[in-house]
């Protein structure tokens, strides 16, 4: 119980600080899509469409699931599926994909998604129902499943954002659930959902390993259809999306420790949906730092989490799900190059933001490392680089960051906690 209350804590302060909307003051239960001011531009859109409101709805889901940390060991779960069929919607849940959109055609194709809930105690992952299997089953395809869903009342749009998660469109209890056709799965999901020997944390690098997108491990892995027969859960979606990200990260990482150090100073940047994310590198041990600022015109000192070489063995409860939605791009960047290196990630929120959900960090991370770094021979350099691409002044990073410290031998690595 104490992992299950940590969870339920470490989701409700993410949810007050990316969330933190005059309205609601983060309290995401009490948001109205009629007075929410983060959703002005599509307001009138979803107004307009009647399609949103049948309590009777067919359509292809991407596919996509949801699971709720509200009123855990007592979850909300359920398929998300948009009144949409004979088209592609795959880019739905593709969260891979989202930094070619912009915030109002995620916000748009997000807020079709029409979810439908019932609530299951975790533990019915190892043993479902009809209706939980059925969930079960369309979370293991991998691409677009028919979907019928008969729902107990008009579906309403009561809490579109989460800490971590994408957005959802309106929801309501489902009365019946069906698919319309055969879910086309992955033979390697097929067979690591079969193999009920298999702890959870192997199954995942494994699937990851062969080339499953990491919103379908996910998926899966939310639904409760990974690890030991008898120790299979539900796992709320936001609490997965971070586990998944730590325990692909843990993989990696006992890799990346055996490589040479690189020999610069690298920085690396990108920018998209009102955030950006600068990277950088220094020559030694594998150690990482997370550093996020928003409200850039009061001039804030940035929040942070940080490991040591040594690593973390507690939840990064400042900067929450983006340590590890970061963390990981950069150990994928590093043992893909077969080098090691210490890491500080800058992540900066703009004006317009608008909240999406963590995988932004992840997926510009990504982008950033894709890139060709600017390599510099030493840290003064690389910090007038990164004070080029970033606009909080960087003497209000450096107020925060404990690595920055390290580097300029200002004190010993072994003085910090």
């Amino acid at each position: 119980m104490a992992a299950q209350e940590e969870g339920i804590r470490a989701t409700l302060s993410e949810v007050k600080r990316e969330i933190a909307c005059r309205v609601c003051g983060g309290d995401i239960k009490r948001c109205r899509l009629a007075i929410c001011p983060y959703l002005d531009r599509v307001r009138k859109w979803f107004t307009d469409r009647t399609d949103l409101r049948l309590t009777n709805l067919f359509g292809a889901s991407p596919p996509s699931a949801f699971v709720g940390s509200w009123g855990y060991p007592r979850v909300l779960v359920g398929p998300l599926v948009p009144p949409v069929r004979d088209r592609d919607t795959s880019i739905m849940d593709a969260s891979e994909s989202w930094l070619a959109y912009d915030v109002a055609e995620i916000l748009r194709f997000r807020l079709s998604l029409v979810r439908g809930k019932a609530a299951r105690r975790v533990v019915s992952a190892a043993d479902p129902d009809a209706l939980l299997a059925t969930v079960q089953e369309e979370a293991m395809a991998a691409r677009p499943v028919d979907t019928e869903m008969w729902l107990e009342r008009t579906p309403t749009l009561v809490s579109p954002f989460s800490a971590r998660a994408p957005p959802s469109g309106p929801s309501a209890d489902i009365r019946k659930l069906e698919l319309a056709g055969n879910p086309s799965v992955p033979r390697r999901v097929d067979d690591l959902v079969s193999d009920t020997d298999l702890r959870a944390g192997e199954a995942i690098p494994d699937l990851y390993d062969h080339g499953v997108t990491q919103s379908h491990i996910t998926r899966i892995f939310s639904v409760g259809l990974l690890g030991v027969k008898e120790r299979r859960r539900l796992v709320p979606t936001e609490w997965s999306i971070t586990a998944v990200d730590d325990i692909l990260g843990k993989t990696l990482l006992a890799d990346v420790r055996g490589f040479p150090w690189i020999s610069d100073v690298e920085v690396a940047s990108a920018t998209g949906l009102e955030n950006t994310v600068a990277v950088l590198l220094f020559p030694g041990a594998f150690m990482f730092e997370g550093l996020e600022a928003w409200n850039l015109d009061t001039g804030p000192t940035p929040i942070h989490d940080h490991e040591l070489a040594k690593g973390r063995t507690t939840y990064p409860d400042r900067i929450g799900g983006a340590y590890h939605a970061t963390k990981l791009p950069v150990l994928e960047h590093l043992a893909s190059r077969r080098r090691q290196a210490g890491a500080i990630v800058f992540m900066e929120v703009y004006e317009g933001w608008v909240p999406l959900g963590v995988f932004r960090y992840r997926e510009l991370a990504r982008a950033a490392l894709a890139k060709t770094p600017a390599r510099f021979p030493t840290l003064g350099e690389a910090e007038a680089e990164l004070g080029r691409r970033l606009r909080l002044p960087m003497a209000n990073w450096w107020r925060a960051s404990v690595l920055r410290s390290y580097l300029r031998g200002q004190r010993k690595i072994t003085q910090f906690p």
